[in-house]
């Protein structure tokens, strides 16, 4: 275990063990549902090759930039993200204000946690579908033997007809959360990483290689990779970018705060780009995974929560060994939503131990506590409490249930924002002999990277907001 100094430097702080294991438990903050079913979907369906290229350069300019920002600042102030950007503010000379970006993605990370674990619920019910599925159909039979394409069909609608089991699978994947999260960064947070990620990798690459050899793996490679320039319009373009920003959770502090367990010795420039990497690359193997089962079984490709909880599952019916291919791909989908939240739920916590001068067991089952009630209602915000509409009276948000307005608050609004003041801070406003010292870049790498922070960042994460809401 590495042990950091905390803010004032002199209080013992724990952090991660090496290098490897915060990167794991980045990656594992960043892969989510966005890179196993949105990524290869949006990319197919606008331009394939093109629309590749495009979200690469997209990560490279702004992604990238915002998350090597987040990460100094986290290293820097060696404490939760509100206090290490006021630390580094004040050695700025800056308002202390300016730790509202961070105020701001501590509760963007807590909305999201909260039908986060909802959604992991989700997982949870099909991993049990998959498991009983296994002893009826047997190890080399189709998935959900002697179901009809209806039968499958209603599986998912069922579920979000029965808010109390959605509560209970909601409160259930609340509880791993914390489990992990109380038992703190070193002793639970990594451990979930360092095992769990690699897990991930495996069963990842498992079902690639069944699908290269057993689905339609050429046209997958046809549909991922035919560069059409044709279809990459401007709406497609800033949706790349918007794809992007999200994917590597960016806006929600997570950085900031994973960042503030890192140890001196730790180059954040070249850390953040094997960050940028391995999620960008799991966001193309989860497209060679998925559609060339998908492609075989001749169904559509469209992209969305259907593609995961409908579309596959009637996919492993047809597919030799389909129902331990089905429990292996939402068993590998769990992993990536498990990190996820508890990169989440480390959020709040971080924060709220820093302001309340509490310990970590009872203050992460306090924001699990918290978390899991407003899960609840997100989980009958699809069944009894689907006519409330809590910002119904703003159009942007109209018609929208809870869920549906935590993540469109979140992902319109306070995520890109936070990003946009973060750049600012780091751009303009922090002293350039603290920003020199903490990211590991020099001479035309350095200029390049403050430029992109100062102008293109801001600009373009700017135009993701405008868009979000007029578009």
């Amino acid at each position: 275990m590495v042990v950091t100094t905390g803010s004032d430097g002199i209080t013992p702080r724990d952090g991660w063990s090496s290098r490897t294991a915060f990167i794991l438990a980045a990656v594992g903050s960043a892969v989510g549902l966005g890179n196993l079913v949105r990524f290869p979907a949006e990319a197919g369906a606008n331009g394939g090759g093109a629309f590749v290229l495009f979200y690469i350069f997209c990560i490279v300019l702004i992604g990238l930039p915002v998350l090597l920002s987040e990460t100094l600042i986290g290293r820097h102030g060696q404490s939760s993200a509100t206090e290490s950007v006021r630390r580094m503010a004040a050695e700025s000379k800056a308002s202390r204000y300016w730790e509202g970006l961070a105020g701001l993605g501590v509760i963007s990370a807590f909305m999201i946690l909260a039908f986060y674990c909802v959604i992991g619920g989700w997982v949870l019910y099909y991993i049990g579908v998959f498991v009983g599925d296994l002893f009826t159909s047997g190890v080399t039979g189709g998935a959900l033997a002697g179901m009809s394409a209806e039968d499958i069909s209603a599986i998912f609608p069922a579920l979000l007809e029965n808010g109390l089991l959605m509560t209970v699978l909601d409160l259930v994947f609340v509880v791993i959360t914390v489990y992990f999260v109380a038992r703190g960064v070193s002793g639970g947070i990594e451990i979930a990483a360092v095992w769990l990620m690699p897990a991930f990798f495996i069963l990842l690459l498992g079902i690639t290689i069944y699908g290269a050899f057993g689905g339609a793996f050429s046209e997958t490679l046809t549909y991922l990779f035919t560069v059409d320039f044709t279809k990459l319009t401007p709406d497609v373009m800033l949706a790349a970018v918007g794809q992007a920003f999200f994917s590597l959770s960016l806006g929600v502090a997570g950085m900031i705060t994973y960042g503030s367990y890192v140890g001196r010795d730790v180059n954040l420039a070249g850390t953040s780009a094997i960050i940028a990497f391995a999620d960008t690359s799991v966001a193309l193997v989860a497209g060679l995974c998925i559609f060339p089962i998908v492609f075989a079984a001749g169904l559509s490709s469209e992209g969305g929560l259907g593609l995961m909880f409908d579309t596959l599952p009637h996919a492993f019916q047809s597919m030799p060994a389909g129902s331990v291919i089905g429990l292996a791909f939402f068993i590998m989908v769990g992993f990536a939503a498990l990190t996820s939240s508890v990169a989440l739920m480390e959020v709040p916590t971080s924060w709220a131990m820093e302001k309340f001068k509490t310990r970590r067991m009872p203050t992460a089952i306090a924001i699990a506590t918290l978390a899991g009630l407003l899960g609840v209602a997100s989980a009958y915000s699809m069944n009894a409490l689907s006519g409330f509409h809590p910002l119904g009276f703003i159009p942007l948000f109209e018609g929208l249930g809870i869920m549906d307005t935590l993540d469109s608050v979140t992902a319109k609004l306070f995520m890109p924002i936070g990003a946009i003041l973060t750049a600012v801070f780091v751009g303009w406003i922090a002293d350039k002999r603290l920003i020199n010292g903490e990211n590991g870049l020099d001479g035309g790498l350095h200029k390049l990277w403050l430029f992109l922070v100062r102008w293109l960042c801001p600009v373009v994460l700017t135009l993701i907001v405008l868009f979000g809401i007029f578009g």
